[in-house]
């Protein structure tokens, strides 16, 4: 049986927020990743509406703040990390316009680079 784990990427800004965490939601991402690169779904990861099909989002709450981080399945081989934040919105569970926007750039981009 062949193994058929991907590789997870980075797009370097993503990963630089994603090192600022606290440990705790590193760990806990990093097996939601980790399942994503096996071919599975984390409880904790979710489809992101409006940017396309293979885009999710690990959504988690730790210690009364919330966090982020955006992954695409579908881009190349690897599964690329685009995005990592902790959200601050006062405005429910929306994720806000600017980070959506800074996530559809940084598909973009991803996109190019890769061609």
């Amino acid at each position: 049986m062949k193994d058929t784990t991907r590789t997870i990427s980075w797009i370097k800004a993503a990963q630089k927020e994603f090192l600022r965490f606290p440990a705790g939601v590193q760990e806990i991402m990093t097996d939601a990743l980790t399942m994503a690169a096996k071919g599975e779904k984390a409880a904790i990861a979710k489809p992101m509406k409006g940017l396309g099909s293979g885009i999710f989002e690990i959504a988690l709450s730790y210690r009364g703040n919330a966090y982020r981080a955006v992954y695409a399945v579908q881009i190349d081989e690897d599964i690329w990390v685009v995005h990592a934040f902790q959200k601050k919105s006062t405005k429910g569970i929306k994720t806000p316009q600017t980070d959506i926007d800074l996530i559809r750039e940084r598909l973009k981009r991803l996109k190019e680079q890769l061609k």
